[in-house]
């Protein structure tokens, strides 16, 4: 095929065009069909295909994740039961605010049955804190004579009372006032008590009330 053989084409006698020229005209046209379908179809269609892929990948991931939280769930109720169980096992531990006195007599007890020689013993119920909404922290100032043996004695029997109580801020210094009672202990006992739930809502701020509307005197 050559130039001239297209130039002497008649589109009137395409039946009678020679056979190449036919096959040519054929591919042509079949190629430019297949762009465009691709270029207004296809091409849209892949477009889709590839955010629906990144919509599949999103779902995927959060499907593991609830199956995940669905295979840990009772698991985590149990766990959850447990804290709520020892969580009432501490506070079973912690006096009411009436039960407080007994208890600071404990301890001041536990001073003289060590051996101990009591110069100081003040609650200071001006620093009491409320934590958490839970308990109340109430320090107790302690300054007392004796050896350490009766000091050890003395945390022992603390540690061994049926309410919590901590020790903080311990100083031992020596005694030069008495030689029987060599040196002398200063510690502030941590008490906890149970915070009732009148004092909760003493605790909460109160709502002010809006101002009353005066009514005008005609």
């Amino acid at each position: 095929m050559n130039k001239e053989d297209f130039n002497n084409l008649d589109p009137k006698t395409f039946g009678n065009w020679p056979i190449p020229i036919k096959g040519l005209i054929i591919i042509v046209l079949c190629t430019v069909t297949l762009f465009s379908g691709y270029w207004f179809d296809t091409q849209n269609q892949i477009t889709d295909l590839a955010k629906l892929q990144v919509e599949e990948q999103k779902k995927v991931k959060d499907f593991k994740k609830k199956q995940w939280k669905a295979a840990t769930l009772p698991k985590l109720k149990e766990q959850l039961v447990q804290i709520e169980t020892t969580l009432k096992e501490l506070l079973g531990k912690l006096p009411n605010n009436v039960q407080v006195d007994e208890l600071i007599r404990d301890i001041s007890k536990t001073v003289l049955a060590n051996g101990l020689t009591q110069e100081l013993f003040k609650p200071e119920y001006k620093n009491e804190k409320s934590e958490k909404g839970v308990y109340v922290k109430l320090p107790i100032k302690l300054k007392a004579s004796g050896d350490y043996h009766a000091f050890g004695k003395f945390v022992s029997s603390v540690a061994a009372l049926h309410r919590i109580v901590t020790l903080h801020n311990v100083s031992i210094t020596q005694n030069k006032k008495n030689d029987k009672q060599p040196l002398i202990l200063e510690i502030t006992a941590q008490i906890y008590r149970y915070l009732e739930k009148s004092e909760e809502e003493e605790k909460k701020p109160k709502k002010k009330k809006p101002p009353e509307k005066k009514s005008g005197h005609h």
